[in-house]
């Protein structure tokens, strides 16, 4: 038993064959966000989009993917739901972040609907939206994006591939091939064990791009500039994993949105 709460506390170096050094650690369930059954829309949605911190406000941001009319729900450091059932997204969200330099929640939609930030009220609710981009600024059209603030870049995943999109112009400045998976004690993975549509940005020195691997179900962080996998983060059994969306990070936590339950689990 004792070793089983260090294990989920502290991280552990293995080193594989490739003569890579990779930092594994046991995530622990810390937090649920429990979503709205409710909203304009007759269907309020399936899949999550994303959650987001807004350091500011002090509140959690948590959309729904696929429709302007699904549920937008805002909630305290708690987890406690703090806009009402009627909260709508208002645009067609797949990805979504926090833009620390404009102070903004920001995100992007469905194939060419373009970007857009978020107008708050003084309580911290969305209001309204701004238009930022419009048209393809993305690989794919269901891609989620991710903010890499520090390069000010939106992050993709698509065909294997790291995508990067310029937060100002969105112009795409790069594409890197991802190394996925490692051997050794791991088995060897492929793009096809990952979830295809959204990624991680955690800022982590070495670590900064993370992706679900559905197949182990794990998190995997790599390192922004080579792709190689550096961390290991892996889920309790009752996890919930997707092939697509319902994966998001923020404010230090990793979450996983259960289609079924309707809440994001937390996890750290």
């Amino acid at each position: 038993k004792i070793f089983l709460v260090v294990a989920g506390i502290v991280f552990s170096a293995q080193v594989f064959s490739q003569n890579q050094t990779v930092l594994t650690k046991v995530l622990q369930k810390v937090m649920e966000l429990k979503m709205p059954l409710t909203a304009e829309d007759e269907m309020p949605g399936r899949r999550g989009a994303g959650v987001v911190w807004h350091p500011v406000q002090k509140k959690y941001y948590a959309a729904m993917a696929g429709n302007v009319g699904y549920p937008l729900a805002v909630f305290d450091a708690k987890g406690n739901r703090l806009s009402a059932d009627s909260s709508v997204c208002r645009r067609d969200v797949r990805g979504i972040w926090y833009n620390p330099v404009s102070k903004e929640i920001q995100g992007n939609e469905y194939s060419d609907y373009g970007w857009f930030s978020y107008v708050l009220d003084t309580k911290g609710m969305v209001k309204d939206y701004k238009v930022m981009l419009e048209g393809m600024n993305q690989p794919d059209a269901q891609s989620v994006g991710a903010y890499n603030y520090a390069e000010k870049k939106v992050l993709f995943v698509f065909d294997g591939k790291l995508h990067s999109y310029d937060i100002e112009d969105g112009t795409p400045s790069s594409t890197t091939d991802i190394n996925w998976g490692t051997s050794g004690d791991l088995v060897e993975s492929g793009a096809d064990d990952y979830n295809y549509t959204s990624l991680i940005y955690t800022g982590i020195k070495d670590a900064e791009v993370g992706f679900l691997n559905v197949v182990s179900k794990q998190i995997e962080l790599y390192d922004y500039a080579s792709c190689n996998l550096s961390r290991v983060l892996t889920l309790p059994d009752y996890a919930p994993v997707q092939e697509s969306f319902n994966f998001a990070y923020c404010n230090g936590i990793y979450w996983l949105f259960d289609m079924d339950a309707r809440i994001w689990f937390g996890y750290k």
